[in-house]
């Protein structure tokens, strides 16, 4: 292991061990504040790590908003000092006690979620009045994913509507993610972004001109954050996650983008079955497996090995230097995709200066911790 991702004493690292990289770590949040211009203009999403650790990193480098997608997620961020948070996710069901509750225990937090229907919107309304308390209620609409939201039009400005007139409530803007943008041709990526930014756009003009606040539009993701980073609108804000571990997928995918992969896993040999077979300790539940099979894991020296098999504790390479390679020799591996990768371990080994020299605990992996 040379290179970025040189290790000189390994031998603490059970694999298959995810390990982060500090130094990159650092890099990857100071290029994304060079690309937002500013660190006001961010609201990064923490669903990548799930580390108290690498927030506080953020919040010392200036960002102080944030995103998250589940309660443990956001109750993380909150013990991790954040006092803006944004659970970009529709409450329903227990999770309206669960979003009382939160605001009843981190009153310092701005804390905000997102709805797209009248039903929650009134039950959060009701139990936020009964509680003698308030939350900020985003608008989640549909970009054109069509995984959640409504479609900027007359359905979406009655729902604002309904939330600006709430007791217990608060609107808090819009939410306006577009995981379907992935073009690689950046102008390609540019002109899809901006399509599903003017609709929105317009929707909150004809909202503001009616007297009603719409305070931010939580935009993008990783993918498409460097075109919204290049429009100005005082109440854009900025969401990548991915990119400040990165990984190989969004890597292959945006080769505009120049983030560097900071969590890898560590794997080792443990048989080689036939001249050209090596197999790994790296199976399925040491990294995602929401990429197609073959595609899973990227291996910097072995960039041209076959992956044959993949079980729960076993990833088969087929590769004629398969020869060069022993039980319990170590390889460096890529994940195609990090952010459910991570959540697959119950810590990280942290290394600074070619040393472990921490273990960061991955909190919010768990769907609960406190509340």
């Amino acid at each position: 292991m040379t290179g970025r991702y040189h290790i000189s004493d390994s031998s603490s690292i059970i694999s298959p061990g995810l390990v982060v990289f500090e130094e990159i770590v650092d890099e990857n949040i100071q290029k994304m504040i060079e690309i937002a211009g500013s660190t006001d203009r961010l609201r990064p999403h923490c669903k990548t790590h799930k580390m108290a650790e690498v927030a506080r990193k953020q919040l010392a480098a200036g960002i102080t908003k944030h995103k998250a997608a589940t309660f443990a997620e956001a109750e993380m961020l909150a013990d991790a000092g954040a006092e803006d948070i944004f659970l970009a996710y529709n409450i329903v069901g227990p999770n309206i006690k669960r979003a009382v509750e939160f605001v009843r225990k981190y009153p310092q937090v701005t804390f905000s979620v997102t709805a797209d229907h009248p039903n929650p919107v009134a039950q959060l309304s009701e139990a936020f009045s009964k509680a003698g308390l308030s939350i900020e209620v985003v608008l989640d609409l549909d970009s054109g994913l069509h995984r959640t939201g409504l479609l900027p039009g007359k359905e979406a400005e009655e729902l604002y509507k309904q939330i600006a007139d709430a007791p217990g409530l608060k609107p808090g803007g819009f939410h306006l993610y577009d995981g379907q943008n992935h073009q690689t041709d950046f102008k390609e990526r540019t002109a899809a972004v901006n399509a599903c930014w003017e609709p929105a756009r317009m929707l909150k003009e004809k909202l503001t001109s009616a007297g009603l606040s719409v305070p931010r539009i939580v935009a993008g993701g990783t993918g498409s954050f460097p075109v919204y980073a290049k429009i100005s609108d005082p109440v854009l804000e900025l969401s990548p996650g991915t990119c400040v571990f990165n990984d190989s997928g969004y890597s292959n995918m945006f080769p505009d983008m120049v983030f560097t992969p900071a969590a890898v896993m560590l794997t080792r040999v443990i048989s080689r079955p036939t001249a050209d077979r090596l197999t790994l300790d790296l199976g399925t539940k040491g990294v995602a497996s929401d990429p197609p099979s073959g595609k899973r894991v990227f291996f910097p020296d072995l960039p041209e090995a076959e992956h044959v098999l993949q079980n729960e504790e076993h990833l088969v390479l087929q590769t004629p230097r398969a020869k060069e390679y022993q039980p319990g020799d170590e390889l460096i591996a890529i994940p195609t995709h990090i952010c459910p990768t991570s959540a697959l371990h119950k810590c990280a080994y942290v290394v600074r200066d070619g040393d472990v020299v921490a273990h960061w605990n991955v909190i919010a992996r768990d769907r609960q911790l406190t509340i």
